[in-house]
């Protein structure tokens, strides 16, 4: 995890745009990285979301009319999705700092604090994974939204494409640094391949989305 102990306490949906960046810039532990991931996710989400309520409704695209209406439902739940992870974050970093304030003096002290710092980092671990899972979505719905939405707004559907990708290498990130304390080694090992296996997917779905929007916008983005 990122920054120092100390806690406080940010509910990303109920701040301010200034007060949330107020708070990530500051002296406290939360909001950090996997925080400012999970929100970006939630932009590019609504973005698109953007695109489909420019789309939907218009005569011009009736025929996707139906697929269009699906996609924004999907597009929605992701964007609300990404938003609570960004509170489970701070909730996970909140667990793993506070077992660096657990007794360690005897023996038995010291394998209760481990168990739990082990236990607080996988959960640690699972929540920047899920946001990056979203932000793979993100990204694979992109491709029919750019070439099936509403043209004149293809360009917030490519913006909606480069932050799931940049949320997405953000958030692991922090499953990397997780992973790195872990000593169960078989759950590192499939936490490794996980992360690898979203990359993987990502750079696909990335390039898909990139060169989709290039067709419709006929610009390089």
């Amino acid at each position: 995890m990122e920054k120092g102990p100390n806690l406080t306490k940010i509910t990303t949906a109920q701040t301010s745009i200034e007060e949330y960046l107020d708070a990530l810039a500051g002296g406290e532990s939360t909001p950090g990285g996997g925080a400012a991931a999970a929100l970006t996710g939630s932009q590019a989400a609504a973005l698109l979301s953007m695109v489909l309520n420019f789309t939907v409704g218009r005569k011009r695209y009736a025929e996707f009319e139906e697929e269009m209406e699906g996609y924004l439902q999907r597009t929605e739940l992701l964007r609300a999705e990404l938003l609570a992870l960004a509170d489970r974050d701070a909730e996970a970093f909140g667990a793993v700092a506070a077992c660096y304030a657990m007794p360690r003096l005897t023996d038995a002290e010291k394998s209760k604090r481990t168990l739990a710092m082990q236990t607080a980092l996988r959960g640690a671990a699972e929540v920047p994974l899920a946001m990056a899972a979203l932000c793979l979505e993100i990204m694979e719905l992109t491709p029919p939204i750019a070439e099936k939405g509403n043209s004149n707004v293809v360009s917030d559907a490519a913006t909606a494409a480069h932050l799931a990708f940049a949320a997405m290498h953000s958030a692991l990130v922090n499953v990397r640094i997780n992973l790195k304390f872990m000593k169960d080694e078989a759950y590192v090992d499939q936490g490794q391949a996980r992360v690898e296996s979203l990359v993987a997917a990502a750079e696909s779905s990335y390039n898909a989305a990139r060169a989709a929007c290039k067709r419709t916008l006929g610009i390089a983005i």
